[in-house]
């Protein structure tokens, strides 16, 4: 009977619309959830009945139901805050992290570290990246992030590298180099902090002497007190060497004759340190990047040395590649990780499990894993969280639009009441 199949077709909107009305509900109460993204209710007809069979047309639909509630992965707005373990993600892809479910995703990226130094979200999922080796370069490995460097080790120094203008108008020394009176014997002098294989830090004074035209002899000095075996007080030659520049102030070649440093407290002994004093023609430089030598004052204007001394962590940060940085209080600043990005082709067939993250489906496929800004993957933000993506006016007509729909399915199954009402009267007459 037509009239009762209407009671059927108009519980079918009722229902429909009644959740949809929670799919709604639902994006409204997380309209301040950091990483959400709001859902669509997708209605689709029923056909219960055709009158002409397989010829078409003169069917009779017998409702509405519910054929899918799909979430909408659009952008959501950047909000700024002031914690270095926020991040936010600006295109495809999620943030991957481990928990009590497996692996998640999300796009929530509101982390901290915890008691143990790992990079969690608010209910204690692990942070997963590319982990980095000990210079601090950026592996394939993929882990768990964590800082695991509180101390730097100490690092001796290598290398030495000192950028001067040498007074071409200087007079040439009258007499050789003399470590008793080094100012005398000397054109021109610099110091440098080198560090040996313990971390002790160490002044070393370097001095030039002028031996001829084009000619000057350099002499790296250090306090007796800080070499093995050396008498307090004076003085001791660690480096030695020459430079030659060509008649247009380029540095044509320059040599060592020694280089040996044995510093006292437990340090290495015979520690090298190479001095350089940029890119001589000798060795096919250009003469003119590093030192030279012209008419004007003797003056170091670039010193630089590849020793530190031990350091502890003083700050950690994130940069926009999502790169976790560890900042020592030696001044030395170490790569320690990178955030990864899964991307997905279908991301709209992600699992919700709830708490703002997401599982992989049959539906969704396999995850992508990457770095940031590669292969589709979106780029990282630090000191950043994406809003939600809900907008509260358009939930609203939305809402609107649902009851007003739920309110029409209830009218015409009170319509259908009635009728049936007329047909049983109709019996009692």
């Amino acid at each position: 009977m037509g009239v009762l199949s209407s009671l059927y077709t108009s519980i079918s909107g009722i229902e429909a619309n009644g959740t949809a009305l929670g799919v709604i509900s639902d994006n409204i109460s997380n309209s301040n959830t950091i990483g959400y993204k709001t859902s669509r209710a997708e209605f689709s007809d029923i056909i219960a009945k055709s009158l002409k069979g397989e010829l078409g047309g003169n069917q009779i639909g017998r409702g509405v139901t519910l054929s899918g509630v799909k979430q909408i992965f659009t952008q959501g707005n950047m909000k700024q805050t002031d914690r270095p373990t926020d991040l936010a993600i600006t295109g495809d892809g999620f943030f991957a992290l481990d928990g009590p479910n497996g692996r998640v995703y999300t796009r929530n990226g509101a982390f901290n570290f915890d008691k143990e130094g790992v990079l969690i979200n608010s209910d204690g999922y692990k942070v997963l990246g590319f982990q980095a080796d000990e210079k601090g370069d950026i592996s394939t490995k993929l882990g768990v992030i964590q800082l695991d460097r509180n101390i730097l080790d100490a690092k001796s120094t290598s290398e030495v590298k000192m950028f001067m203008n040498l007074d071409v108008r200087a007079s040439a020394a009258q007499e050789d180099f003399n470590i008793e009176d080094p100012e005398a014997t000397s054109s021109y002098s610099t110091g440098v902090t080198v560090y040996d294989t313990a971390g002790n830090a160490h002044t070393v004074t370097a001095y030039f002497t002028k031996t001829g035209d084009n000619t000057w002899a350099w002499n790296a000095v250090v306090k007796g007190d800080e070499i093995e075996g050396a008498e307090p007080g004076t003085a001791v030659v660690g480096a030695s060497g020459t430079l030659t520049f060509d008649n247009n102030g380029r540095l044509l070649a320059q040599e060592i004759n020694e280089n040996s440093f044995s510093f006292t407290n437990g340090a290495k002994p015979n520690q090298a340190i190479e001095f350089n004093f940029g890119d001589d023609i000798t060795n096919g430089g250009t003469g003119v990047k590093g030192s030279t030598q012209y008419g004007s004052q003797s003056d170091i204007y670039q010193t630089m040395q590849d020793g530190y001394e031990v350091g502890t962590v003083g700050g950690l940060s994130f940069n926009d590649d999502g790169v976790l940085s560890a900042f020592y209080t030696n001044g030395i600043t170490q790569n320690l990780a990178q955030v990864s990005i899964a991307r997905f082709e279908n991301k709209e067939g992600l699992f919700k499990l709830g708490n703002n993250v997401l599982k992989e489906s049959r539906s969704s496929g396999q995850p992508n894993i990457g770095r940031p800004g590669s292969g589709g993957r979106g780029k990282v933000f630090s000191k950043t969280v994406e809003a939600s993506t809900t907008d509260i006016a358009f939930e609203f007509i939305s809402l609107i639009q649902m009851q007003r729909a739920f309110q029409a399915s209830a009218r015409t199954m009170g319509t259908a009441d009635e009728l049936m009402q007329e047909i049983l009267n109709m019996r009692r007459g």
